[in-house]
C-alpha cells in the first residue's frame, strides 16, 4: 500500500517526472498524494486528498510541471493514522520546512515520540504517525543528513520505507527500509527510488532492492548502501527483464482487461522450461529432491487473498493424487498460531508482490520452526523470495490491476506443476495425473479459445445481472476455490456482496439467503460431482433464485434447468479452477465497467498489502 518515488540529479529531471512515477504506482491504492522538491535551497511542496491527476492539473496551471529540480520525492497515501486530509497527506515537513519525508508503513511508538518532541517545542500539523519522522530527524540534525537519519532510525519502532530530502543537501536523498519495500537504481546521471520497479524502468533496468535494516544515500552519480550502524555494504544490482511497455495499457481501456487477455502468454511464460511432454522438470527446485524423497512429511501453504485460493486448489490437487499431508492457512492467521511444522515440512509462501506483510511474517515464523520455505512470487528481488530458502518466479511481467488475474492462473499452473513434481519424487504414479499435466501444457491455447468465445457473450449477461446487490457462487471440491475467487473478483471491483460456499453447505445455512433477488453462479464439472451439483441447482431454483451455470459445452441437461449459462471447456475436474477463472474475471470486469466504476482502482484496496 502507498507508493514512494524519488529522483536526484543535476537538474535533469522535472516535476512531471515525479508525477509520472506516481501514476505508475496508482495500482497500489491511495487516497491522497503529494510531492516535495529542492529548488535554490528551499523545499517546495504540494499535497492534497484525491487523485494524482488533480495535483497534476494544479501544477500545470501554475506552470510548474516543467520545472526542473535537484532532488525530489513524491508519495501516494493510504490512510492508516488520521483521516484523509491535506494535513495528513505526504510529504511531511519539520518545523522549519527544511526537511521533507515520505513514509510507507506504521510507526508503532509514534505517540510516545510525538509527546517527547512536543515537550521540546516541536509543532505538529497532522494526526499521522509519519510526521514524527520529519521532526525526529530535525531534532537529530547536525549538518549531516545521513547521520541524522541513522540516529532517528534508532528510535523508530515498527515498519517503514522512507525517503528524506533537506534544503541544504540538494544533491542527496537518504532512504531506509524496514518491513516496507523500497527499490533504488541509477544510470550515472540520475539516481532514483520507488516502492517497486515500475516507475524506474524508464531510466534503468538494474535495480537494488533494499533489505530490512538498510539505508541508502542517493546522489546524481550513483548510490551507496549501509547498514543501520553506518557500515558500507556491497551488493550487485539485479537486472530486470521487463520492458516498460509491459506496464502500459497497449490500447485496452483498463489494465485489468489487458491482463485478463495476457493470460495465454502468462501461462506460456510460467510453464516454459518447467513442463515438457506432460512431465514436470522444474530446474529451480532440483536441490529439493533429496529432502522431498527422504525427509519431507508435510506441505504447508501460507498465503492471502487470491494467492490463498490458488493454494487451496493445489491442496485439492495434492490430495487427489497422493496421501501426502497438505495443509493451508491464511497468512494473517498463521502468523499468530502455533502451526504444526518442523524441519520435515515444506512451506510454500505464495505472494504475487513478494511483499505481503502477513505472508512475510509467516515465512519468518516457518523458518524459526525449521521448515524449508519455497517462495512463489512475481517480483524478482522482493522480500519474501529473499528471505526464503528457494523461489519460483511466475515470470508473467508486471500486474498493474489491483484485482489479480494473470498471476492467479499462473500461480495455479505453477503450483500444479510443482505439486506433480513432489508427487512423482515421493513415488506415486497415476495415469490421470499424466493426462492432467499434458492438458496444462495446452492451457495457453485453451485460454485463447475461452477468451475469444466468452468475451462477446459476457456483455449481455452482465446487463441482466449488474444491478443485483447480492450474488452467490457455489461449487464442490475443485469448484470451491473457483467459486471463492469468482466471488472475490466481483466484490473487489463491482462492490456487489458476492459470497462463496461449498454447494453441499447450502442446507446448513446459506440457502436461507436465497430468493428472487439473490442470483447464484453454479460451477458444474463434467465428472462424478455433476449430478450432485444438479441437485444443488434444483435446491436453489426451488427458492426462486436465478441460476447462471458455468458448465461444459455438451451438458444440455444442466443448461435446461438454469436461467443462463456460460460454456466452459470440457476438462478433467482438477482443471476447473483454471478454465473458470477468465470467465469469472470477465464477468466481474464488465459488471464494474457497466456500473461506471474503475476496475483498476477499486475503493479501499491496494495491490500490495505491506502493512498489517
Amino acid at each position: 500500500m502507498c507508493g514512494i518515488v524519488g529522483f536526484v540529479s543535476d537538474r535533469k529531471v522535472k516535476v512531471e517526472d515525479l508525477i509520472s512515477g506516481l501514476k505508475k504506482l496508482e495500482y497500489r491504492g491511495y487516497d491522497s498524494a503529494g510531492l516535495a522538491y529542492n529548488m535554490n535551497h528551499s523545499i517546495k511542496y504540494l499535497k492534497m486528498p484525491g487523485r494524482i491527476s488533480e495535483i497534476e492539473k494544479l501544477l500545470l496551471n501554475e506552470g510548474l510541471l516543467e520545472e526542473s529540480f535537484y532532488s525530489g520525492i513524491a508519495h501516494t497515501r493510504w490512510a492508516t493514522h488520521g483521516v484523509v486530509s491535506e494535513q495528513n497527506s505526504h510529504p511531511h515537513l519539520d518545523c522549519k520546512e527544511e526537511i521533507a519525508v515520505v513514509h510507507n508503513g506504521i510507526i508503532e511508538n509514534f505517540q510516545e515520540l510525538r509527546t517527547e518532541l512536543e515537550v521540546k517545542g516541536h509543532i505538529f500539523k497532522s494526526e499521522t504517525d509519519s510526521e514524527v519522522i520529519a521532526h525526529l530527524i530535525e531534532d537529530k540534525y547536525n549538518g549531516d543528513l545521513f547521520e541524522s537519519v541513522l540516529k532517528a532510525l534508532e528510535e523508530l519502532e515498527g515498519a517503514y520505507a522512507i525517503a528524506v530530502v533537506h534544503k541544504d543537501k540538494p544533491d542527496q536523498i537518504v532512504a531506509a527500509r524496514k518491513g516496507s519495500p523500497l527499490v533504488i537504481a541509477s544510470n550515472n546521471s540520475i539516481s532514483m527510488l520507488a516502492s517497486d520497479v515500475t516507475p524506474l524502468l524508464k531510466y534503468s533496468k538494474e535495480m537494488n532492492f533494499l533489505n530490512d535494516g538498510e539505508v541508502a544515500i542517493l546522489t546524481p552519480k550513483g548510490y551507496s548502501l549501509f547498514n543501520l550502524d553506518g557500515v558500507p555494504l556491497e551488493r550487485k544490482p539485479i537486472l530486470i527483464t521487463w520492458d516498460e511497455s509491459l506496464a502500459e495499457k497497449s490500447g485496452y481501456p483498463h489494465f485489468m482487461l489487458k491482463e485478463i487477455f495476457e493470460q495465454p502468454i502468462a501461462l506460456e511464460s510460467v510453464l516454459v522450461g518447467r513442463l515438457k511432454d506432460g512431465k514436470p522438470q522444474i530446474k529451480e527446485v532440483r536441490s529439493l529432491e533429496g529432502f522431498v524423497k527422504n525427509q519431507m512429511k508435510k506441505v504447508y501453504v501460507v498465503a492471502c487473498g487470491t494467492s490463498y485460493h490458488a493454494g487451496l486448489a493445489a491442496k485439492y490437487f495434492m490430495n487427489r493424487y497422493s496421501d501426502i499431508d497438505f495443509d493451508i492457512e491464511v497468512a494473517s492467521e498463521f502468523r499468530y498460531m502455533n502451526p504444526a511444522i518442523d524441519g520435515n515440512t515444506l512451506v510454500l509462501a505464495i505472494s504475487q508482490s513478494g511483499e505481503t506483510i502477513d505472508t512475510l511474517e509467516g515465512v519468518r515464523l516457518a523458518k524459526k520452526k525449521g521448515a524449508y520455505v519455497l517462495a512463489i512470487s512475481n517480483v524478482v528481488g522482493s522480500t519474501i523470495p529473499r528471505e526464503s530458502d528457494a523461489v519460483l518466479y511466475l515470470n508473467t511481467g508486471p500486474e498493474i490491476g489491483v484485482a489479480a488475474t494473470k498471476t492467479y492462473t499462473a500461480q495455479i499452473a505453477l503450483l500444479y506443476t510443482l505439486t506433480a513434481q513432489l508427487i512423482l519424487w515421493k513415488g506415486y504414479k497415476n495415469e490421470e495425473l499424466d493426462e492432467i499435466m499434458r492438458t496444462i501444457e495446452k492451457m495457453p491455447e485453451i485460454f485463447k479459445m475461452i477468451l475469444n468465445e466468452t468475451n462477446g457473450h459476457m456483455m449481455e449477461l452482465v446487463k441482466k445481472y449488474k444491478n443485483f446487490k447480492d450474488m452467490m457462487y457455489i461449487g464442490r471440491v475443485f469448484g470451491f476455490p473457483a467459486a471463492l475467487e469468482g466471488a472475490l473478483k466481483l466484490k473487489e471491483i463491482s462492490y456487489i456482496n458476492a459470497i462463496a460456499y461449498q454447494a453441499g453447505e447450502l442446507k446448513h445455512g446459506p440457502i436461507a439467503l436465497l430468493d428472487g433477488n439473490f442470483p447464484v453462479f453454479a460451477i458444474v464439472p463434467s465428472g462424478k460431482l455433476r449430478e450432485k451439483m444438479i441437485s444443488n441447482i434444483m435446491e436453489v431454483k426451488a427458492r426462486g433464485a436465478k441460476v447462471i451455470a458455468l458448465t461444459p459445452k455438451d451438458d444440455e441437461q444442466t443448461k435446461k434447468i438454469c436461467d443462463d449459462y456460460i460454456d466452459v471447456p470440457t476438462v478433467s475436474e482438477p482443471l476447473i479452477p483454471l478454465v473458470v477463472a477468465p470467465i469469472t474475471q470477465l464477468f466481474a470486469y464488465y459488471t464494474a465497467v457497466q456500473k461506471g466504476l474503475d476496475p483498476d482502482k477499486p475503493r479501499n484496496l491496494a495491490k500490495s498489502v505491506t502493512v498489517e
